[in-house]
């Protein structure tokens, strides 16, 4: 919208205007407007701020002090104009200028495949050139400019007729309130698009909602529509929603002509970003032929989770505007868009039960059997409820009907339970106070949300003990795993973790399925365990909240495992990132007999129990460098990811703090990565970058 000499030109303005401060001349006042226009500009729809908030309020406030004292230089494209005084007593039903259709939707290659055959016939082509561009996940609204001037803006409602909500969509700071549209010899237009919530925006809003005891909203969707009918316009303000325009759908030319720009889909998303308005100029593509079109639709699903907001699918228009009119509409859909929509993230489905399950901690998780549901490609029939409290506080009952997401297309969640759909048939959540496994009293420590079982003979601690010991990224008991524990348990073999290494073998060999190479298999490999280095064995010993890397802080800092109960809390917290928490997890573990015991059987029963203390690499090239892993790595085991480097002379850190350098991130990463995002100095890179670095080095 602004060229480079534009934008230097208003920011000098800028400067000149804040120097007047606090009173400028009425004289100023139209050089005044720009510069705001300007700065609006700037900080919603290129998201690249010149100058603070502190300023830009100065500036506001100074020009609503001279239209306050000079009423009849208040202009309604004004910036001041956007909020009106007072409340809307209701929202007055008016016609769109042109209906505003559904889009028919694909959901596969060979959906679009189908589609884009029908639009070659219908167009008599052997090829069609096509504008691809995010099909953003918002609230479909529609604006009317007259003479550069926006004078309606109003929702979808059913197409035909929609809410006049122009007071809130003025609050929208991405929408101009006047636009040169007059220099393309344009007098009115429609354009539609989509109000949004960007992700950043809806966690802070949620945030405060949480702050005040609120119940959170469910998704930026919903919270973008529901914004758009407050009735208080400072509110809406104070929502920080933007808008997306994507369509010209209505126009009056002074000429009887359209200006070139219009003749194309694509060139009408270029004009509407070069007038100021965010539209998706900048992310569409236009391809030759359906086949490009499918392999974008399919890499941007890919980077979804990267984008500031949501979007649940792409839309693909045939470019040309005179190629749309050929190819008209039906009653429902226009024959040339169509919607390529994502794997769903959401669904609705039935609550059918609680099961409460006992990890190896004693920790008792609630976790809900639902009627099974897919979503986003898998089918999700169970979801942790995590602790008592968020049952309480999503109020679930057994029959809800109750909306399902997957966090990031990977972790199942209940979002919440519609209420509205009760019948009287529904039954409370009754959480047991008694362990469901060995029927001892539960206890929950003041301030934690989760209750435990402390027995620590219960014989579902004991099985996931052991799943635990013989883990990959534990002792890495290879042809062991979870089965073949509960098996053994079941049959008397197995009743704690030295029974690893005192398994009958000969009466293995009377069992159905375990032939002579699959048990010689898994008695060398539970031999060669007995060697692994002591901080896969700290890590496997399942003390709370130690996990591989502060292990392996804990193997450097001792010569012998019994070291450890040696230790003061004093020395535990000296070591680099053992907390007050962690550090008194692990004092009270070494001061607990049976655990004792536990090490002591394990050394008579020939583990190693003593560490080669390995210094940092003197002079490595990532020497003075921190590292820590998240998510799962595609090409590395996490092991060979952290051997890399320490081999270098870096240095791996548990948790994400100021000391990091890089945070490397594999698929389904989590908190780790938002809150590396916070901290400006931390590097994130991916598995590909990080096995790039390493070969550089």
């Amino acid at each position: 919208m602004y060229t480079e000499q534009q934008t230097i030109d208003l920011q000098n303005r800028t400067n000149t205007l804040l120097k007047q401060l606090p009173a400028i001349a009425e004289s100023k006042v139209e050089v005044l407007r720009d510069v705001l226009r300007f700065h609006e500009y700037r900080y919603y729809v290129l998201d690249t701020p010149l100058i603070a908030d502190y300023e830009y309020d100065q500036l506001y406030k100074a020009l609503e002090a001279i239209e306050k004292a000079h009423p009849e230089l208040i202009r309604p494209d004004s910036p001041t104009q956007r909020v009106a005084s007072g409340l809307n007593s209701a929202f007055p039903t008016v016609s769109h200028l042109v209906p505003m259709l559904s889009l028919d939707n694909s959901y596969n290659a060979d959906d679009l495949v189908d589609w884009d055959r029908r639009v070659r016939e219908g167009a008599r082509r052997d090829i069609i050139e096509y504008c691809v561009e995010p099909k953003f996940d918002g609230a479909s609204i529609s604006l009317i400019y007259e003479n550069d001037i926006l004078v309606r803006g109003a929702t979808r409602g059913d197409g035909v007729q929609g809410d006049d909500i122009t007071t809130n969509i003025r609050q929208i700071r991405s929408v101009p309130l006047s636009a040169k549209f007059s220099d393309y010899g344009i007098t009115q237009i429609e354009i539609r698009g989509e109000v949004l919530l960007t992700k950043k925006h809806f966690k802070a809003f949620n945030d405060k909602l949480a702050e005040q005891n609120l119940p959170p909203l469910a998704n930026p969707r919903n919270a973008a529509s529901g914004s758009l009918r407050i009735k208080d316009p400072e509110e809406v303000r104070r929502r920080n929603l933007e808008a997306f325009l994507y369509h010209v759908s209505y126009h009056v030319d002074q000429n009887n002509l359209p200006p070139e720009a219009l003749l194309s889909h694509s060139g009408a998303l270029d004009l509407l970003w070069e007038l100021g308005f965010r539209s998706p100029a900048k992310e569409k593509r236009v391809f030759n032929g359906i086949q490009d079109v499918i392999q974008y639709c399919q890499d941007f699903e890919a980077g979804r989770d990267d984008l500031p907001y949501e979007i649940d699918g792409m839309v693909i228009k045939v470019n040309s505007a005179e190629l749309q009119d050929r190819l008209g509409m039906t009653t429902h859909h226009p024959r040339w868009a169509i919607a390529y929509k994502f794997k769903a993230r959401q669904a609705t489905s039935k609550l059918r039960g609680v099961e409460f399950q006992v990890g190896r901690t004693g920790a008792i998780t609630p976790v809900a059997k639902i009627d099974p549901v897919p979503i986003g490609g898998v089918t999700v029939g169970s979801i942790s409820l995590f602790n008592e409290d968020v049952i309480r506080e999503k109020d679930l009952m057994i029959g809800d009907t109750v909306l399902v997401e997957r966090a990031g297309d990977v972790i199942p969640y209940i979002v919440k339970s519609m209420a509205e759909l009760r019948n009287g048939e529904e039954q409370p959540i009754l959480f047991p106070r008694n362990c469901p496994r060995c029927e001892s009293p539960l206890f929950r420590e003041e301030g934690e949300a989760v209750w435990r079982c402390i027995n620590i003979d219960c014989p579902a601690q004991v099985v996931e003990r052991i799943i635990h010991f013989v883990s990959k990224d534990a002792m890495d008991i290879r042809s062991f795993g979870e089965a073949n524990v509960r098996k053994f348990y079941e049959l008397g073999w197995l009743k704690d973790i030295p029974g690893i290494y005192r398994l009958p073998f000969n009466e293995m060999r009377k069992l159905e399925g375990f032939g002579e190479k699959s048990i010689t298999n898994l008695q060398t490999n539970i031999e060669k365990s007995k060697s692994q280095p002591l901080h896969r064995l700290i890590f496997a010993l399942g003390i709370r909240y130690v996990g591989e890397t502060t292990a392996k802080t804990l193997a450097q800092s001792i010569t012998h495992l019994n070291d450890l109960s040696r230790m003061s809390l004093e020395d535990l917290q000296s070591l680099e990132d053992v907390g007050v928490k962690v550090a008194n997890s692990i004092y009270q573990f070494f001061k607990n007999p049976s655990n004792v015991e536990l090490i002591r059987e394990l050394e008579s029963l020939g583990l190693s129990m003593q560490t080669e203390k390995k210094g940092p690499v003197e002079g490595g090239s990532l020497s003075g460098q921190t590292f820590l892993f998240t998510g799962t790595l595609n090409r590395l085991k996490r092991s060979e990811a952290e051997e890399m480097v320490e081999a270098r002379g870096g240095k791996l850190l548990s948790g994400v703090s100021s000391k990091l350098n890089y945070l490397v991130v594999g698929e389904d990463a989590g908190s780790k990565l938002e809150k590396a995002k916070k901290i400006p100095q931390i590097r994130i890179l991916s598995e590909e970058d990080f096995l790039k670095m390493m070969e550089e080095e």
